[in-house]
Parts: structure tokens; sequence; C-alpha cells
């Protein structure tokens, strides 16, 4: 029988990578182990390629901020996903302070974060978005323009080639980031690594049961051979496959979920001449019927010291639940608990599936045409398309199809396990959080001053307080190589004639 550990980590991605940071922090002489079923880690969804590496603070994403029945826009959401993006931010910080991870231009790199529309009713939506979030102080310093000058100084290939006859409008942050997720993720693994956490790959877990001895059974196989750990507590953030392994764990919350399987392809181009006329990411409007995570947007990537464009996504349907899975992980999800609320929600959303549908039968002309939206004078032959990570949508019992995170764990705290995707990366260290207080509520109150020490806003929210909010932002933004903006003039100021940008300049 196998010695028993304190924490088994299953799959090697940026949220194993975060729990597995935090918990050598809080507790730095237990057993952890890591199990990663490929040959390295961050391959799947966390990979730099296989998701946009958007530092998601809700600063240029318009999926964020909806409008209501009333026709008022909504920022509750923002506000949100920004407040736990700088919770990541201060993790980040200090294990960039503290030597635990060498250097934060190994992982991100300042870019502003911009959103752009077209059109007099989005001009509209805009500028009532930009007013509400401009006098929120985790959004100060944001600016807007709609005067085609200032969009295209900001950002030149969205207004080259236009024709000047439509209105469009922009918001641009300073403070926005580009984040390699698969870098950050080996980085922290690495830092947990010579702490004393164990991460073992070819490690492929096919079995995850209560014993008698009521420690967590995990069997598989590694490079041919079994193995089995036993363990005190079990994380599953293995992507897309955490919803089949949950199932097989037994334990109830899971039961009812299901999970609708997403794919993505990005455009892609490193031509030096064009990648260096886009410095940001240009957020647009969602198409008609399209799902949140299919907003478009024109993104300046750093891989591998490398800068790039990207755009996208556009929708494609895979029945794998990971981007190296199985043909038959969807049907394997499939049980009698789930099959009512699979359908519930396939029948609920008919517009997303005919949006799909048309996205798959689209040709690449008409695909490039959306590129052309965003980029007018752009040119097929610099632009070439790659696959995107898998994504699996969380079906909720009452079949609801649910876009974002959900975080499943039982009653005694002793396995629980991350459904869903975005903003997921970014909001790392707060969902890492939020699995040490519900499962080790003996710990928690014991764990305090530590995770102050990490995260000194834990606890708190920075919308609360200004002063406090400028400060963190400062500070972090040094740490990480990152920019903050010039608070210098009222939030609601808008720049929209050449002649106040021309004064803006001077």
């Amino acid at each position: 029988m196998p010695e028993p550990i304190d924490v088994l980590l299953i799959g090697g991605g940026v949220m194993s990578a975060t729990l597995a940071t935090l918990i050598s922090e809080v507790e730095p002489t237990w057993t952890v182990q890591v199990l990663e079923r490929l040959d390295r880690p961050a391959r799947e969804s966390s990979g730099p390629w296989n998701n946009a590496g958007t530092g998601h603070s809700a600063l240029c994403e318009l999926n964020y901020t909806p409008v209501d029945e009333d026709g008022c826009v909504n920022v509750a959401k923002a506000v949100e996903v920004n407040e736990q993006f700088q919770v990541s931010r201060q993790l980040w910080s200090f294990l960039v302070e503290n030597g635990r991870i060498p250097d934060a231009d190994a992982f991100i790199h300042p870019t502003p974060h911009m959103s752009f529309v077209w059109g007099a009713e989005n001009v509209a939506y805009l500028r009532e978005r930009h007013a509400i979030l401009a006098a929120h102080p985790l959004f100060a310093g944001m600016e807007y323009s709609e005067d085609p000058i200032q969009i295209a100084a900001w950002a030149p290939l969205l207004m080259a080639g236009r024709t000047g006859d439509e209105p469009v409008a922009a918001t641009y942050s300073v403070e926005g980031s580009d984040v390699d997720f698969g870098a950050l993720t080996k980085l922290m693994l690495d830092s947990a690594a010579s702490r004393g956490t164990q991460v073992s790959y070819h490690a492929d877990v096919r079995k995850l049961q209560r014993g008698p001895d009521a420690f967590w059974w995990a069997t598989g196989k590694k490079d041919g051979a079994k193995f089995t750990y036993r363990a005190r507590f079990v994380f599953v953030g293995a992507g897309g496959r955490a919803l089949t392994l949950l199932q097989k764990s037994g334990i109830p919350e899971i039961h009812g979920f299901g999970g609708f399987p997403v794919s993505g392809e990005f455009l892609r181009t490193n031509n030096p001449e064009v990648v260096a006329r886009h410095q940001a990411k240009v957020y647009g409007k969602a198409a008609v019927g399209a799902p949140p995570m299919s907003v478009p947007h024109l993104d300046t990537r750093v891989v591998g010291g490398e800068q790039w464009l990207m755009f996208g996504p556009y929708a494609g349907f895979s029945p794998r639940y990971l981007k190296h899975g199985s043909l038959i992980d969807m049907p394997r999800a499939f049980n009698l608990r789930n099959l009512l609320p699979m359908i519930l929600a396939g029948l609920a959303n008919i517009p997303l599936t005919l949006y799909l549908a048309s996205q798959l039968i689209a040709r690449p002309k008409k695909k490039f045409k959306d590129l052309l939206d965003f980029y007018p004078d752009a040119h097929t032959r610099d632009w070439k398309k790659i696959t995107a990570g898998q994504r699996v949508q969380v079906i909720r019992p009452e079949g609801v199809l649910q876009f974002g995170t959900e975080l499943i764990s039982h009653a005694d705290g002793s396995i629980a396990g991350l459904l869903g995707a975005s903003p997921g990366a970014s909001t790392a260290a707060h969902v890492m959080l939020e699995v040490l207080e519900r499962c080790f509520p003996a710990k928690w109150e014991e764990w305090q001053p530590r995770l102050r020490e990490i995260i000194p806003t834990h606890g708190t929210a920075l919308s609360d307080d200004p002063t406090r909010a400028r400060a963190v932002q400062e500070h972090t933004a040094q740490v990480l190589g990152l920019r903050v903006p010039e608070v210098t003039q009222s939030p609601s100021t808008v720049i929209d004639t050449p002649s106040e940008v021309a004064l803006a300049q001077e």
C-alpha cells in the first residue's frame, strides 16, 4: 500500500501550478504531487497559443459589460473580474520580489487594452460604458475617443484603409497586459518543485475513487507502468477532463453537470511590418447569436521572446474534451443524471448551435472578412490559421449553459475540481484561494497572516478604497514591468475632435 500524501494535483496547467504555489507557501512541510498526462506542463488550455493571452481585467472585454433589460450598461461583472485579476497580479509580484520567479519579463508584458466599435448604436454603447467605468477606481485613467486620428495613434491598423463614412469609437487602457500562461505555469511549477513539490509527466490518471481508509485513490499509468497514489486531498485541474474524473470520483456535487465542447481557431502573423503597427489587444463586439467567448479581438502576443499578432477566435467543434483528447470524450461524459440537463441546454441554445454551424461551414474568404472589419488593409498572404485549445462549457444541472468557471467541491473538502473556461487563467489566484477556503476550513484562519504577506489585499475589495487600489496597481505594475495610467483629468473626459487630440498630445 503506497504511503499517503497530503495533496494530489491532477493536471499540469496554470490552476494546479497556482494551487501548488500557494500550498508551498502556507504549508511548506506538506507532501504535494502533481500528475500531468502529457510530456510537459501547460500543453492544453494554459499553452500560449491555446488561449488569447489576455490578462483579463475587463478593461476591453465588452462581454463583461452587457446591456440590461432597462437599456443601461451593467458593469458589475467587469468590476468582479478586475478585482480577481488584481489578486493574480499581487501573487505574481510576490513570486518575482521573493525570487521564486527570476524575471517577470519571462511571462508578462505591458500591452494596452482597447475596445473598438463601429456604427452609431455601438458607439453610443461604448460611450456609456466608458463613462461608468472611468469613474470607478479600478478603471481610472481609461481614455475614450471617437476621433479617427486619435484611434489611429493608439492602433494604426484599425484605421488604415477606412473610408471615414462610418462612426467609430475606442477606449484605451495603458495598464493592460499580455500573459504567456504557459511560461508562467512552468515557472510556478519549477518554483514549487524547488520547495518540495513532486511533478510527474506521462502520468495518466484513469480512476479516482474514495478508499475504505477515507483516502482518495488515484490509479493510472505512467510510461506503461501502473501507479497508485493515496491522498488526503485531491484537486482536479485537468481542463476538459475534469468533468469525467469528477464523475468517476462519485461525489454527489458533480451529479447533473455536463459539458459542451467548443474548439477555436485563430489567424496569426509575425510579419514585422504588420506587427510593428499594432501594439495593443483590441476587443470588439460579438456577432449576433455568438457566445461570449467568441468576441473578436486583434491581439499583440509575445511568445518565446517574439512578437506576433493574432486575430479570432473562430468557433469550431470537436467531441474531444481536450486538444489531445479522444473522439469519444463527449459520449463518455453522458450519464443518466446529466442527460436531461444536456438536452435542455441544447434546446435552449439553438441560436448558438446555428452560429457554430455557420462558423463550421464558412469559407476561408468569409472568415478573413471578419479580420478586415478590424484591419481593412490586411492581406491573406500574411496570415496563417492555427488551432486553439479545446474548451468545455459548463452545463448546469438545471439545464443552463454557463459561460465561465465553476468550482466543484465535496462537502467534506477532501476533493475539488474546476470546470469551464474564460476568464480562467487570469483569475487563477482568486479561484485557488477559494479552493483553500472551502477545502481546508480548519486551517483557513491560521493561514491568514501568511496569505496577506503574499496578497496584501486578501480579504478586502480594492473597489472600496480608491487610494489603496491606486497604490496596489502602482506597486504590482512596477514589479511586473507594467504601466499605470496618469489620472490627471476628469475620468469622464472624452477626446473626440482633432483639435482636442492635438491639445492632448501637446
